[in-house]
């Protein structure tokens, strides 16, 4: 007799580490499993880290794959929906990796590939800061910038990609180059990683005492919590690095709302979680500023679901389709 197949996988394939996390219908967690997502270069061996963290979670629960109904993965790439494939992850360095094909293969239950912004917007949307909103979009500052929007229920969607890759508005002509291969991308110039890399000069320069002292020059070391702190401890040169990049978030999250007309703007990832006040405070200035009049009353709030949001997100995704 078939094993009933009661419990979903969600899976957040993140730039620095992976969860998977197996659910009930009622979408509580049952099991769970984090590894760093460092330890396997490379998309072969991503894919291995993948079906382990999966395996894993799945003991922890005490279940067997026979009693998953779905995997959902969410993953930091411009990807191909209908066949599931990652077409360019820039912050992986993988491209034309058939997540969907290997896993269904592995595990034997439908598979589900989603962008991560898409499905940890996705989770505030059905469990989080933005329940019953009709136009969501969520923003996800931290080792990239994902985007993505929930319309009356429904992820927007390209013709057979995922889309809303804010992180890669062109904010500077002639500006750094991205991990898209483009110069001058939102993310270039916002994202944690680049804040890390000027937070580090500002270290060795000796203007950033504390941070040097917390963390050194070591861009692995500089992550959000250490910017935040170096803050709270009197770093007014990485406040100065935190504040101009958030406003660049801000100017980029504001022509989107003059383009979509949300009623909630759900701002996650990382730096938001770390140093909320400073980029909930620099969208809502934008917002106020720099958008159509009619607009100025989208909602800026800071998502609920935290490191869940993802995988809950994708969890989600797979009850939702058909």
């Amino acid at each position: 007799m078939a094993a009933a197949r009661h419990y979903t996988l969600g899976f957040d394939l993140g730039g620095t580490k992976m969860q998977a996390t197996v659910s009930d219908r009622r979408f509580r967690a049952v099991g769970s499993r984090r590894k760093k997502t460092k330890d396997y270069r490379g998309a072969r061996r991503g894919l291995i880290g993948i079906a382990e963290t999966v395996q894993e979670a799945l003991e922890d629960a005490g279940l067997r794959a026979g009693q998953l109904r779905g995997i959902g993965i969410g993953c930091p790439a411009v990807l191909d929906l209908d066949r599931g494939v990652i077409l360019q992850a820039p912050n992986l360095g993988w491209r034309n990796v058939p997540v969907k094909r290997v896993l269904e293969k592995s595990f034997r239950c439908p598979v589900v590939i989603a962008n991560d912004a898409d499905a940890g917007t996705y989770g505030e949307y059905r469990f989080g800061a933005a329940q019953n909103a009709r136009c969501v979009l969520g923003v996800f500052p931290g080792t990239g910038i994902g985007g993505a929007c929930v319309y009356e229920g429904k992820l927007l969607r390209g013709r057979v990609s995922s889309y809303m890759e804010i992180g890669h508005i062109h904010m500077q002509p002639e500006g750094r180059l991205c991990g898209c291969g483009r110069h001058g991308c939102l993310e270039a110039v916002a994202s944690r990683l680049v804040i890390s890399s000027e937070a580090a000069a500002a270290a060795y320069r000796g203007d950033a005492p504390h941070l040097l002292r917390a963390a050194g020059t070591d861009l692995s070391a500089i992550r959000s919590r250490a910017l935040a702190e170096a803050i709270d401890a009197g770093d007014t040169a990485i406040e100065d690095i935190v504040q101009h990049a958030a406003k660049y978030l801000g100017v980029a999250v504001a022509s989107v709302v003059n383009l979509l007309a949300p009623d909630v703007i759900v701002l996650g990832g990382g730096l938001t979680e770390a140093m909320p006040h400073i980029f909930l405070n620099a969208v809502r200035d934008a917002v106020r500023e720099q958008t159509m009049k009619p607009f100025r009353t989208a909602k800026v709030v800071a998502a609920k679901l935290g490191d869940d949001a993802v995988a809950l997100g994708a969890a989600g995704l797979v009850d939702a389709t058909p």
